[in-house]
């Protein structure tokens, strides 16, 4: 026997001899490739930090729509309008616009202090859910085009927020206004994060 690859004793008969003819192996190419039509349950996901849940469509499409910026914005005015309504009426509550009660003047009823009561609350309620939608789409607006989440994000919003709002008692205020909201908003940002 000779150690040589070919040494003339094995030289096959027909050099066109295939094992596998055209339909075969067509065949046995959609059986190991399939019809390209992959399934969820034949996923393999390792499981190195905990259980993995795969989500469904539906789920897919309800955290799509909250992380839109449009939900988002709606959600902070609603809930500024919330707050301003709590703030507001804290502050009606406390508010000295009463008459002084030894003095002869006509006393208020309580039908004229819960009207100024519910335009105060009012009040504050529009202002912080205007600033709240304001806020938010700014920022939903900055990170979408930037396309990262960080602090700058936040501080650019409100630079941008507290100088549209200083803007209607001038171009001083809005400057200070920016200024001073953009350093609200990063010092919150901080500590939200670090915690």
């Amino acid at each position: 026997m000779s150690v040589l690859p070919n040494d003339g004793t094995n030289v096959p008969t027909n050099q066109n001899a295939r094992l596998f003819n055209d339909t075969e192996l067509d065949k046995m190419a959609m059986q190991l490739v399939g019809n390209m039509q992959r399934y969820r349950e034949d996923i393999i996901i390792p499981k190195c930090n905990g259980p993995v849940q795969i989500k469904t469509n539906e789920e897919k499409f309800i955290e799509s729509a909250v992380e839109s910026c449009g939900f988002k914005c709606a959600m902070a005015c609603v809930m500024g309008y919330g707050l301003g309504a709590a703030l507001g009426l804290f502050s009606a509550s406390v508010n000295p616009s009463m008459a002084d009660p030894f003095a002869n003047a006509k006393k208020q009823t309580a039908r004229e202090v819960f009207r100024e009561m519910r335009s105060t609350t009012h009040s504050y309620a529009k202002n912080f859910a205007l600033i709240g939608a304001v806020f938010s789409a700014v920022e939903c607006t900055i990170e979408s085009h930037r396309g990262v989440t960080d602090w700058r994000n936040g501080t650019y919003a409100g630079g941008i927020t507290g100088g549209l709002i200083g803007l209607r008692a001038g171009i001083k205020a809005g400057v200070i206004g920016g200024l001073g909201f953009a350093a609200f908003s990063t010092a919150i940002d901080y500590y939200m994060h670090s915690r």
